[in-house]
């Protein structure tokens, strides 16, 4: 798979988490207060993808490099509530979304601020050009990365995806399908973080929510990246964030 070494993504965070036994990182990535409102001087939420109460979490913001202590412009804040999806289905990974609000707000700084979110049930066009970017490994197999990647990844409808050749029925008009050129993909630890889209304005919103890709390999032909869109769950994301 290439990957290439991203910018820093002021909205991009990820989440560190242990068991007993071993220790993960997956992505996330933060909004503002109120959904839309992009010029916020203070936040306190960010998605994920699959969180367990069995692990102990903390998230990491403003990070670029992973093995870098004390990184000018991080922090590192303890999760107050995980908010799971209620209709969250493990095994036919559906509804794969989650909510964190943070223990304290967190100010718009040079290193962090929330994302920017589509608006409501917005569908991106066939070979749109999105990226994906985190942390995750840079290869099947391979090692997870220090500096976070970024990726190319236009978007593959819903037509195309759901075709028996591609992932059939696995996929629903409730994910965002993108690659599957068997070259570029998202991979393990890569979850949980956004696909970035840009508006012709030259703004960026974040589309969608790394949820799974092929058992066979990161970069699979015919498997592209699937997303949780995040366009379909904004009355969800709304009630949770008036909620707590």
């Amino acid at each position: 798979m290439e990957k290439k070494k991203g910018r820093r993504l002021k909205w991009s965070a990820h989440i560190w988490h242990r068991t007993r036994h071993t220790v993960e990182i997956v992505g996330c990535y933060i909004l503002p207060y109120i959904t839309y409102i992009s010029k916020m001087h203070n936040f306190s939420y960010c998605f994920c993808v699959w969180p367990s109460s069995s692990y102990t979490y903390r998230v990491y913001l403003g990070k670029h490099s992973l093995d870098t202590a004390n990184e000018s412009g991080s922090i590192a804040i303890s999760p107050s509530v995980i908010v799971v999806h209620p209709n969250w289905d493990s095994y036919n990974i559906r509804n794969d979304i989650a909510l964190i609000k943070l223990s304290s707000p967190v100010q718009n700084t040079n290193a962090i601020s929330p994302a920017c979110l589509p608006t409501s049930g917005e569908t991106l066009p066939n070979g749109a050009p999105c990226y994906v970017t985190g942390w995750g490994r840079l290869w099947t197999g391979g090692p997870i990365a220090d500096i976070m990647q970024q990726a190319l990844l236009p978007v593959v409808d819903y037509s195309t995806c759901s075709r028996s050749d591609w992932w059939g029925n696995l996929v629903t008009t409730n994910m965002i399908c993108a690659g599957g050129d068997g070259v570029v993909s998202s991979c393990n630890g890569d979850s949980g973080g956004p696909l970035n889209c840009q508006n012709p304005d030259g703004s960026w919103d974040v589309h969608g929510i790394v949820s799974f890709g092929s058992s066979a390999g990161c970069n699979y032909y015919k498997k592209p990246s699937v997303f949780t869109k995040v366009s379909a769950y904004t009355s969800w994301i709304n009630n949770v964030m008036t909620s707590y």
